[in-house]
């Protein structure tokens, strides 16, 4: 089965309150299998970047600037993800808004919540109690994310990944999403 682990980096916290979508990274797997095929989107706001969202992901207005906007890249984005292929998202109901928003605002119809597949949620539930961050589950499950120091949506979604495995029943041979980013499709 195809599923695709995603993540997404933004100006803020509230889409509806002029925040934007900046960076979109997705790796594909299948059967729990990476397959080397990964989408990296960085986004221009047509915005700027405040200094508390670039302490957490270093993506600045300067660097953003000559990026296409969500417009010019939605149709590499919903190609990438298909009409009905799960998508793995940490946190889902932020990544969705924001999504749904920018979709939204282009016409086009919101992501399904029946292929949504929260990790947040699914670490809640195996888990009661303790921590959930990704860099928690990483630590949980002995994943390496020593290359971690800020967030990056291609970088966090390849991280996911192996916590997804880890989270739906453990590890599987051939699973090395860090060393393969040469089919890296990048805007």
């Amino acid at each position: 089965m195809r599923e695709i682990v995603l993540d997404t980096e933004t100006t803020g916290f509230d889409p509806h309150k002029g925040d934007r979508l900046i960076e979109i990274g997705c790796v594909e797997i299948m059967h729990g299998v990476a397959t080397g095929r990964n989408l990296h989107l960085y986004i221009n706001p047509e915005r700027d970047v405040p200094a508390s969202a670039v302490a957490v992901h270093g993506l600045t207005e300067a660097f953003l600037r000559d990026k296409p906007v969500f417009a010019e890249v939605v149709g590499d984005f919903l190609d990438f993800i298909g009409d009905d292929t799960p998508l793995v998202i940490h946190n889902a109901a932020f990544d969705t808004n924001f999504l749904n928003y920018e979709l939204g605002k282009l016409g086009f119809p919101a992501l399904k919540p029946q292929r949504i597949i929260d990790t947040l949620q699914m670490a809640r539930e195996k888990f009661p109690g303790s921590p959930a961050s990704l860099d928690a589950l990483c630590r949980r499950f002995e994943i390496d994310n020593t290359n971690r120091t800020l967030h990056g949506a291609l970088l966090d979604s390849q991280l996911l990944a192996l916590v997804y495995v880890e989270l739906t029943g453990g590890k599987q041979r051939g699973f090395d999403l860090m060393a393969d980013a040469a089919q890296t499709v990048e805007t």
